[in-house]
């Protein structure tokens, strides 16, 4: 492919970018003559080029069906969530009921079964949150999924457990199709690659939708423990491709809870009371998963919110050897955070949480000797950071992820904690999936911005269009075709 007229710096003369075998083969000035050695013409008309975006952390399944759940990211209580549903009821069929995004750390009241029962009398409802590690579940549903809970609500596990068993309910090769189909919007956003976190054997799943299509999106999807030994058994390695577009990621570790459940499991109680969160491994047992998947080739991703969740996990990379990532690392000690850069361990970070979460670390985690969000604290202590969205949890939009991390701030308030604000250069790199820049040599994903983030302000950056998106030299979203 040849991309025409295009700026890769601000001020700079329009340039031509030749891609060949799916890499940067030349870039030079506009040659108005010039034609593509391979592939198709795309003119750029002045537009930015960067490197695509990565989202490094999302749930593809669960996003997708997301787009046609209701939103209940606007309650401020229980009771006010059920009225929600009760006002959509008689939109959305007979089937199971589903809702996502509440966030209930704040709430006056506590979500249980019977306020769904009162509300939907029979209705089976399924209530997902924002973090995806609560699951509230109506009388009738929980029957039908053999679960015996004293309130309905599932949290950390068990909700991971509760969405498992939800999944086999649904028909597969309707899910299937939302999924892929949901990777197009993806590629509509500028992202050419994903990690997904999806809880399920990814293997299996994978490979039955490639039998309908490729993704529009290369996909590393993750292992969890309950398949690690299949995949060792395989001889499966972290970057294996096994189906068109995807390959076997890093082993994906539950090892603390989350901030709104307040089960981030933390050095110091939560206000209140004597609880400091939990661990959903010990330690120990998160060595042994990780050294088992490292001698195998698998490297490790682990999830780690809390303070002392991250000082554990540092200790089992430190320990295992061989880097790899935590997932979120919302909160962490200083004598931690140079630990990252140290033992090669990777910070996978999602800052639209940042913004979500920040009334609830300023009730929760306040006037702490640990740092929240520590982006810059990282970046300049050597981490290497890479952005995602956690989607549903936030929405994949990676232009919205780097104002965050660079403003800190979504909407009029002061930023918050703005001694954590990254350099957009940085952040732009970390939305990349650690490329900074276009150059001969690379990889050929690319996406084409009308305007470069450069030039932009906050709100600005988070609304500019996207014009086209490149996957190793082919268009999988032309702007111009829309």
């Amino acid at each position: 492919m040849l991309i025409r007229n295009v700026v890769l710096t601000p001020g700079d003369c329009a340039l031509d970018v030749q891609t060949v075998g799916g890499a940067i083969a030349e870039i030079s000035p506009v040659q108005p003559n010039s034609r593509a050695i391979e592939g198709d013409v795309l003119d750029g008309r002045g537009a930015a080029l960067l490197p695509s975006f990565v989202d490094s952390h999302l749930h593809l399944t669960q996003w997708a069906a997301s787009l046609s759940r209701i939103d209940v990211s606007g309650a401020d209580s229980a009771v006010d969530l059920v009225d929600i549903l009760a006002r959509s009821n008689e939109r959305h069929g007979h089937g199971i009921l589903r809702a996502q995004g509440f966030r209930d750390a704040l709430w006056s009241d506590a979500p249980h079964k019977d306020l769904l029962q009162n509300a939907l009398p029979g209705r089976r409802a399924a209530v997902t949150s924002m973090d995806l590690h609560t699951l509230w579940l109506s009388p009738s549903l929980l029957a039908e999924l053999g679960i015996d809970h004293p309130t309905g609500v599932l949290r950390d596990h068990d909700c991971m457990e509760g969405l498992n068993a939800l999944d086999k309910l649904a028909d597969t090769d309707e899910t299937d199709r939302a999924t892929l189909a949901a990777t197009a919007e993806l590629a509509r956003r500028g992202i050419t690659a994903v990690t997904d976190f999806e809880y399920a054997d990814n293997r299996a799943v994978w490979s039955r939708r490639s039998e309908i299509a490729a993704p529009a999106v290369d996909i590393d999807c993750a292992v969890w423990p309950e398949w690690l030994e299949h995949e060792l058994v395989l001889g499966a390695a972290t970057g294996d491709i096994f189906a068109e577009h995807v390959a076997l990621g890093p082993l994906k570790v539950m090892f603390d809870g989350s901030l709104n459940t307040r089960t981030a499991c933390c050095h110091d109680p939560y206000p209140g009371g004597a609880s400091t969160g939990l661990l959903l491994e010990t330690p120990e047992d998160l060595h042994a998963m990780m050294a088992r998947a490292r001698g195998g080739g698998i490297r490790s991703a682990i999830h780690a919110i809390g303070d002392r969740a991250n000082s554990l996990a540092l200790d089992a990379f430190e320990s295992v050897g061989g880097g790899g990532r935590i997932e979120h690392a919302q909160q962490l000690l200083p004598t931690d955070v140079a630990r990252f850069a140290r033992a090669g361990v990777t910070a996978s970070v999602q800052p639209q949480h940042a913004m979500s979460d920040r009334d609830v670390a300023d009730e929760l985690w306040g006037d702490r000797r640990s740092i929240a969000y520590p982006y810059r604290s990282l970046h300049r202590a050597g981490a290497r950071l890479l952005f995602g969205s956690d989607a549903p949890v936030s929405p994949p939009a990676p232009l919205d992820a780097v104002a965050d991390a660079v403003w800190r701030t979504d909407d009029e308030r002061a930023a918050w904690r703005a001694d954590e604000a990254l350099a957009l250069d940085v952040a732009l790199t970390a939305a990349c999936g650690g490329r900074a820049a276009v150059e001969v040599g690379a990889a050929a994903d690319l996406v084409l911005l009308a305007e470069h983030p450069a030039l932009l302000v906050n709100n600005d950056l988070r609304a500019v269009e996207v014009r086209g998106t490149i996957r190793a030299g082919r268009l999988t979203f032309d702007g111009e075709a829309q």
